[in-house]
């Protein structure tokens, strides 16, 4: 397994493109089961769960082509051969669920495996499967598959999240699309990535209402089209290198970004004693002075993410005075703590929140990715350590961001990736 090798203490400057939304793309991929035609993406980002999609895809049936002058722009086309999506693909991406409701609406079954990802909390499919009941589907679990049916085809129907899910909110909104009829969701989730969703759709022929809201109405149609579409820009990449600046007391452009869509995150930021700049298609981060000790909550969008909460762990690893982060989200997500403690940070786990007393600085140290977002937690800390860290299972890390030591060490930083055999 290959590592990374950190020595920290360099300040970060220069600029850093950011790429398209990982959490955005999968969706959007899986959109491409909706129809025959070719459905043709820019800004896909190059990374593990991207080629673990298109392998899924591939499987199912489709045709993927790369454009040969831009390695993030994919096209995906053809029929469903294969209805089922088998355990040795979806056990190493949680998101391959997505798959469920576009089959389920093409064809009327599907059998897709439960799920894997990363190990941070139970993140049950039960939502994914409730919702597609109420637009009519017959669902049994057996031998740790989902089989679901609709032999009549689906129909709209009225559902109430009992709680906020992104990917239950996703898979029944492409399902909705080609039911018969009119679907109604409420306390649906409103992400960004869930609006760059319905404007793929849209663009290949839904009829969707309520973008941007808890209240999404959807009007069934016959079929959809193809269509081209631009992914959007990964907020969660662009908050991890905001973080980056503001651990190591640099300056970096963050381009590709927009900061409307980062809400919380700058909020956070600024309170934190990080100042963010809005720049056409651009963000400017830095700082001059020192960390100041904050309180997070994370909460559905437009709070503040989950998936940011290590990264910020660490940044306020080395405030001044003491912060708390309150975990609402997931319930095993502060795995990191432990390999921070090693650096040097002092953090106490209470249930679900974490206290966090600012140090004057981190140590170097051998430590071990737990996820994909507590990856980036330690790289972070380690750009700021004294001494040397080795960040160990990037494999994790590798599922999300794209040329991690590429971007950073082009802006200053010391950080080698060590092949292992």
């Amino acid at each position: 397994m290959d590592r990374f090798l950190i020595r920290g203490g360099r300040p970060l400057y220069g600029d850093i493109v950011i790429g398209g939304a990982k959490n955005a793309a999968l969706p959007i991929m899986a959109c491409a089961l909706l129809t025959p035609e070719p459905l043709s993406l820019r800004n896909v980002p190059s990374i593990v769960d991207i080629r673990t999609m298109c392998a899924l895809l591939q499987q199912h049936g489709l045709t993927i082509t790369y454009n040969d002058k831009d390695p993030h722009h994919i096209t995906f086309q053809g029929d469903i051969a294969n209805t089922e999506a088998p355990y040795n693909i979806v056990s190493k991406m949680r998101a391959s669920i997505l798959v469920l409701g576009p089959i389920l609406a093409r064809c009327g079954k599907a059998k897709v495996s439960l799920p894997g990802g990363c190990a941070i909390g139970t993140r049950p499919v039960n939502l994914h499967l409730d919702a597609l009941k109420a637009l009519g589907a017959e669902i049994e679990i057996n031998q740790g598959y989902v089989i679901a049916t609709a032999p009549k085809g689906l129909r709209g129907g009225r559902f109430v999240f009992p709680f906020v899910s992104v990917g239950a909110t996703e898979n029944t909104i492409m399902a909705a699309c080609l039911a018969k009829g009119r679907t109604e969701l409420l306390n649906a989730a409103r992400e960004p990535e869930i609006c760059d969703l319905i404007d793929c759709l849209i663009a290949m022929g839904a009829k969707i209402e309520g973008k941007g809201t808890s209240h999404l109405i959807i009007d069934g149609v016959d079929h959809l089209h193809g269509a081209e579409h631009s992914i959007l820009f990964d907020r969660i990449e662009c908050g991890t290198y905001a973080c980056a600046a503001g651990i190591t007391g640099g300056e970096l452009r963050l381009i590709g970004a927009d900061i409307h869509a980062m809400g919380s995150v700058i909020h956070a930021l600024e309170e934190a004693g990080v100042e963010v700049f809005p720049e056409k298609n651009a963000i400017l981060v830095r700082r001059t002075g020192d960390l100041r000790g904050i309180d997070i909550m994370t909460e559905p969008y437009p709070g503040f993410p989950t998936d940011m909460q290590a990264q910020f762990m660490a940044l306020l690893s080395i405030s001044e005075g003491a912060s708390m982060i309150t975990e609402t989200i997931f319930e095993n997500r502060f795995m990191h703590v432990p390999e921070l403690n090693r650096m040097g940070a002092r953090i106490n786990v209470h249930g679900s929140s974490a206290i966090i007393r600012g140090v004057h600085s981190l140590s170097g140290a051998p430590v071990m990715a737990t996820d994909l977002r507590a990856s980036f937690s330690l790289i972070l800390a380690g750009l700021a350590a004294a001494g040397e860290t080795s960040l160990n299972r990037i494999y994790h890390l590798d599922r999300g961001y794209e040329a991690v030591d590429q971007k950073l060490s082009a802006c200053g930083a010391q950080i080698e990736r060590i092949k292992t055999k």
